[in-house]
């Protein structure tokens, strides 16, 4: 910006968007219903053997299950389950039609809930909600080790 012009107030902004190719996204529709949650596993395990990131795939099950399990007992259907591959990156989205905000609780000992978002922020380098005007997205990414 010029600053020989200060009353001038005007400013571009310039954006640059990536357009990720069709193979590096899977999208899946879940019915909300507990019993889906192996199902989502699986659709998770058969994308990224497709994508020869079985390395990851443990640890991504494990966000998988924590994802679809809070947007089943916490949000409202549709829910979408949407796994992204760029370059280094893993990002897995469960998207519902809530607009409740996830939030960490400290669980107590006994206890049979409350843990999921401590352990997707154990698991997965980021993570965070996102809004949208049909409800919210809750994300997470992981850093992929170069093979």
């Amino acid at each position: 910006m010029l600053t020989h012009r200060p009353d001038d107030d005007i400013a571009l902004l310039i954006a640059r968007t990536r357009a990720l190719n069709t193979n590096q996204i899977a999208t899946f529709n879940l019915p909300s219903h507990p019993a889906i949650v192996a199902q989502a596993r699986q659709h998770t395990t058969t994308q990224l053997t497709t994508w020869n990131l079985t390395d990851t795939t443990f640890t991504t099950e494990l966000i998988v299950s924590e994802l679809v399990t809070n947007a089943i007992r916490y949000g409202h259907p549709p829910i979408q389950l949407r796994l992204i591959h760029h370059n280094h990156t893993l990002t897995t989205e469960v998207s519902d039609t809530s607009n409740t905000t996830p939030h960490m609780r400290r669980a107590r000992t006994y206890d049979e809930g409350g843990r999921g978002l401590l352990l997707i922020g154990q698991l997965a380098q980021r993570w965070g909600t996102r809004h949208t005007p049909t409800g919210k997205t809750v994300w997470t990414e992981q850093t992929l080790t170069p093979n």
